[in-house]
């Protein structure tokens, strides 16, 4: 039998989902139930230990999911599908599941996700800027993930995909440094 990787089992999950959402026309109600999801498992370890921990059985899993999709107000899209990975024994996928489908999501929505690196919290018209300036150059709408970072000791470090527009202070140090130095 052959092996499966789990990037494509949680891309034919992540799919599965995307569609069920365009066909009850419910894909922005799903899009905000993955974020919550995601949030929940990134903030709580606990939670997403317990779900990757293979001594709970499924059915105490489904339990807790049910419980947490009632509490985050999940979408009915949502919760089957969340049902369908626990029945097939995915629940340890569901991180790579819900980041899939996001994936997915941007891509149909022309969406560009960057992680923008600062030492401190930009204002409302930088992060209005950086929007604008991030969109031109990407041609796509910028979602952006700001990382506080006081080690970058300023500037912005910039990551979209695998480009990455390092405009900090340590960088410029660091170039600076090896100049000096004869590298």
């Amino acid at each position: 039998m052959k092996k499966v990787s789990k990037t494509k089992i949680a891309h034919v999950y992540a799919t599965a989902l995307y569609e069920a959402a365009v066909e009850s026309k419910s894909v922005e109600k799903v899009k905000n139930d993955v974020s919550e999801l995601r949030n929940l498992l990134r903030e709580n370890n606990d939670f997403a230990a317990y779900l990757e921990n293979p001594l709970w059985t499924q059915q105490d899993k489904s339990d807790v999911l049910q419980k947490s999709a009632k509490a985050l107000k999940l979408g009915d899209e949502t919760l089957s599908c969340l049902n369908v990975v626990v029945e097939n024994g995915r629940i340890a996928d569901l991180s790579l599941i819900l980041s899939d489908f996001e994936k997915i999501y941007n891509a149909k929505n022309d969406i560009a996700k960057v992680d923008v690196e600062t030492i401190k919290k930009l204002s409302a018209s930088q992060d209005a800027k950086l929007k604008k300036v991030m969109g031109k150059i990407l041609d796509k709408q910028v979602e952006i993930n700001y990382i506080i970072n006081d080690k970058i000791l300023g500037g912005l470090r910039v990551q979209c995909g695998s480009k990455m527009y390092d405009n900090s202070l340590i960088n410029k140090l660091n170039y600076l440094e090896n100049i000096m130095k004869g590298k």
